[in-house]
């Protein structure tokens, strides 16, 4: 699939996992641009789960704090992180602060799938838009090659 013209931070972190959860943590009640304005800094400062995990919780709170309930997101952050590195685990629906979205998340850019009933409605465009056959990986014929 080629990219979409939504430029979705799930699309942007797809081959990071850690972060593009991360993000949907971020995301939840506050705005995309909110968001970009911390994530870049947040994710040098906090390049993996290990670095976030062991996080002064006071620096983190600080760094965030533009996106609100900053000690509530703060303590999310972290535990998710924990949870990452420490459970054995197979969804991240399994994971603390993971739910719908960030399983609904999951399995699209994730696993590549397609047939999952988001309620987000910026989920549902970009399906909408991933379902369409021209935005599709089509197989090479190597014969034509």
């Amino acid at each position: 699939m080629r990219n979409s013209p939504y430029n979705l931070l799930q699309e942007i972190y797809s081959e990071h996992p850690w972060r593009m959860l991360v993000c949907c943590i971020m995301l939840n009640c506050t705005s995309r641009k909110q968001v970009d304005r911390v994530r870049e800094k947040f994710f040098r400062k906090y390049p993996d789960a290990k670095s976030a995990s062991f996080a002064d919780p006071e620096e983190m709170a600080t760094l965030i704090s533009i996106l609100g309930f900053k000690n509530k997101r703060t303590n999310t952050i972290k535990r998710f992180s924990d949870d990452w590195i420490n459970l054995e685990w197979s969804e991240p629906c399994a994971l603390y602060g993971i739910g719908k979205y960030g399983q609904d998340s999951w399995e699209i850019f994730q696993k590549g799938n397609l047939d999952v009933a988001p309620t987000d409605g910026v989920l549902n465009t970009y399906l909408a838009w991933a379902k369409q056959p021209e935005n599709l990986i089509k197989p090479v014929n190597l014969k034509s090659i």
